[in-house]
């Protein structure tokens, strides 16, 4: 099997559970503390096409930094929140599994298996 990428919080319940999950399937994981190792601006429009998801669909709305960049303001252009998130890597909804040119949210981390 192909490696597969997973963007990581070690610290998320959701993200270690789908990490979990490769690994039991066999995968061989290139695991990405994505809070340590920000994806770059040009990565997160690349994740959010493999998603097919809008900068807005893939911010946490709950991180403090949503709150104080004003960035529930619809005004904002989509290049305005990846900079964000990619400034701000909280913002970034996880984990993200890449594979096989495509990627998912694991939330619920079963829905990777369907990338594989």
């Amino acid at each position: 099997m192909d490696a597969v990428r997973i963007y990581h919080n070690d610290q998320c319940t959701k993200s270690r559970a789908t990490l979990a999950l490769l690994q039991e399937r066999g995968c061989q994981c290139e695991v990405i503390n994505y809070l340590d190792t920000p994806p770059s601006i040009d990565e997160l429009v690349q994740l959010l096409d493999q998603l097919g998801m809008t900068a807005r669909e893939l911010i946490r709305k709950g991180e403090a930094e949503y709150a104080e960049l004003g960035l529930d303001d619809p005004a904002l252009s989509e290049h305005d929140l990846i900079a964000a998130m990619s400034r701000y890597p909280r913002l970034i909804e996880r984990p993200i599994v890449v594979a096989n040119g495509k990627a998912k949210l694991g939330r619920p981390p079963e829905s990777v298996l369907g990338i594989l």
